[in-house]
């Protein structure tokens, strides 16, 4: 299929998810490979969707960082939105975990430290992920992390009320913070509770809190204290300690100073060889987990 007379796409996606569908591509007049991202509305026109669609787009324009997908283009294909992103070859943080079990104090912390420095410069531009997890951190070949999906991010307060429908929990139960759940308010400091929920299953090999639905997840990220991580260094354990505080004033002030608190955690990673599981290349699309289950 070629759409806007220069990028063939692969008939099948990569990926589908609650508002998108993800194919691998190739740019004809730019001689390049990149990704393209349909907005997918299975019932229909739905304005709230495409609102988030090209506000996703938007961030992406804004977000220029390292760690982010770089945005090439955006259009209309048959009466349907698109954007073009970057092609990102590499692994997700969730394909990771899942073949090796958990990851090594250094790379878990390397790892973090670069999502971190993603968050940072995002924050700085009123920009508030709101679904970090697993399946939107993805592992480069060279040892750099990508941030995925900035489909729910939020530019300001205000976007809570436009963009989220009254009773709608927006997010995956098993990363969101319980000022998430309990309110349906995302700050930056949200997004530190969802990296720790990360970095905890990293150096786990498990998810840090499950359950048979979304609500008992909900219970247990408002309420339950989650256990400590046996044999790890003990300011990483005291800083993952911070990040999975129930209250956000009790994490760290931001992702800066989360950022600089791995660094000397991290630094061992550089010289070891980067884990080589079974490699994917894809932008995540939008998922949002169906209300009956944990998120996993």
């Amino acid at each position: 299929m070629l759409i806007a007379d220069r990028y063939r796409l692969d008939e099948l996606p990569l990926g589908k998810g609650g508002m998108g569908a993800v194919h691998a591509g190739y740019d004809t007049h730019l001689d390049r490979r990149v990704a393209v991202k349909f907005l997918h509305l299975p019932g229909g026109p739905d304005g709230e969707l495409e609102q988030r669609f090209v506000r996703e787009a938007r961030i992406l324009a804004r977000l220029e960082h390292p760690g982010a997908p770089v945005l090439y283009d955006f259009g209309m294909f048959d009466a349907r939105l698109f954007q073009v992103m970057q092609f990102i070859e590499g692994v997700t943080i969730a394909d990771l975990v899942g073949e090796h079990g958990p990851v090594p104090v250094p790379w878990a912390a390397a790892i973090a430290a670069q999502a971190g420095a993603v968050l940072a410069a995002a924050h700085e531009l009123a920009i508030c992920h709101r679904d970090l997890k697993p399946t939107n951190l993805m592992l480069c070949p060279d040892g750099s992390v990508k941030v995925l999906d900035f489909g729910l991010a939020i530019l300001r307060e205000s976007d809570v009320a436009q963009f989220t429908r009254a009773g709608q929990i927006l997010g995956t139960p098993a990363y969101m913070a319980p000022e998430q759940i309990r309110r349906g308010v995302a700050g930056p400091r949200s997004d530190l509770y969802a990296l720790g929920c990360v970095l905890h299953e990293m150096l786990t090999g498990q998810q840090l809190f499950t359950g048979p639905t979304a609500y008992a997840v909900f219970e247990r990220q408002v309420h339950e204290r989650p256990p400590p991580v046996p044999e790890v260094p003990v300011e990483l354990a005291e800083l993952l300690h911070q990040l999975l505080q129930k209250d956000p004033v009790d994490r760290p002030a931001d992702a800066g100073v989360l950022y600089e608190r791995l660094q000397p955690l991290a630094r061992a990673a550089t010289a070891a060889r980067v884990p080589e599981p079974v490699r994917d290349a894809q932008p995540q699309p939008d998922v949002r987990p169906d209300p009956g289950q944990d998120g996993h």
